[in-house]
């Protein structure tokens, strides 16, 4: 085995692919996207990684309106977890087994057959539970939208009675449908595990850097960022730069979020280390003067040879971090 020694300030993590492992989750939300639009899933699915949901959203759902896309990106999050979640609360992982729970107390939308295999990614498991918004609210605007305000119309009583009793059997009928939806797609959902992991490696790196001397610069939103990383033990740092940051004028592959990362914690980024997994995101880290290293964790290494990476390693079980007698991190590549 031989090994590579190099110095630097501070730490920029990525973090789906490079610090925790929620792929599938996600590739069956984008899956759902699809299917909705009437587009391939793999073509969407391989399109939108390592890319701000705001960005995709806006590329494959033109018609939402800018004052309507934060809450898109956050139930499109919403919907990301509740992939995350819902094997431990309605598949074979439930604690809760074969007890009788409520269709509406958790919402899940439906998977295409593209997007409904579980990651091969090697990690470690994880995954509290999350309560997702989205057949709730499909269940709130049906119920909303097929009550209707009756007024009688009939001079006799029983008539009236009648007409009430017919229109009350229709809309208990409709809600059967719904229920029994929302019921088929929470069994669908569930039936794969598609829980966030922590990745090999990271606790050992996350716990080797001294507090300040670290950030998260990520694609995705604060919901979703901050549900993946707490779901596996990690607590986001003060400087987690999520999708959503008003401050960033793009996302990646253009190197603002490591910019602003690595200013946030005081550091030039030219001297900071980046970890990646997405060609974007290698992409991003070289953009911003950064030294990158690229984990294959998400990718083939053929996949992201020839983005630009410094160093490319199966993991970061191949990497050791340890604070030199000057105060700079000392970084050791090792490799087989």
């Amino acid at each position: 085995m031989s090994s590579q020694t190099f110095y630097a300030d501070a730490v920029l993590f990525d973090m789906d692919g490079t610090l925790t492992d929620s792929i599938s989750a996600v590739e069956a939300a984008w899956g759902k996207v699809a299917q909705d639009i009437g587009e391939d899933p793999e073509r969407v699915i391989a399109a939108t990684h390592g890319k701000r949901a705001i960005d995709n959203l806006a590329e494959f759902k033109p018609e939402i309106k800018a004052h309507e896309m934060d809450a898109a990106v956050t139930e499109f999050e919403e919907t990301i977890l509740y992939f995350a979640d819902a094997y431990n609360h309605h598949g074979p992982g439930s604690r809760r087994g074969s007890e009788a729970t409520s269709v509406f107390s958790e919402a899940t939308p439906a998977l295409t057959p593209e997007s409904s295999e579980p990651s091969s990614r090697n990690s470690t498991s994880s995954a509290p539970s999350h309560r997702s918004s989205f057949l709730s609210q499909v269940d709130s605007a049906f119920r909303m939208s097929s009550v209707p305000e009756y007024a009688p119309t009939f001079d006799d009583d029983d008539m009236d009675i009648a007409h009430n009793e017919i229109i009350a059997s229709e809309l208990n009928s409709e809600a059967k449908v719904v229920e029994d939806v929302m019921e088929a797609w929470e069994i669908e959902a569930g039936s794969v595990d598609r829980s966030v992991r922590i990745l090999p490696g990271v606790k050992k790196m996350l716990d080797s850097l001294p507090q300040g001397r670290y950030a998260v610069a990520t694609s995705g939103a604060k919901t979703y960022a901050f549900g993946c990383m707490t779901r596996v033990g990690i607590t986001p740092p003060p400087v987690t730069i999520t999708a959503d940051d008003k401050r960033l004028k793009a996302g990646k592959p253009a190197p603002d979020p490591f910019l602003l990362a690595a200013k946030c914690l005081g550091y030039d980024a030219s001297k900071c280390v980046v970890f990646e997994d997405s060609p974007s995101g290698i992409r991003a880290g070289v953009a911003s003067g950064a030294t990158v290293i690229a984990v294959c964790t998400s990718h083939e290494r053929s996949k992201i040879e020839g983005c630009g990476a410094h160093y490319i390693v199966e993991n970061m079980d191949f990497v050791t971090c340890e604070v030199a007698e000057h105060g700079r991190l000392k970084f050791t590549i090792v490799s087989a």
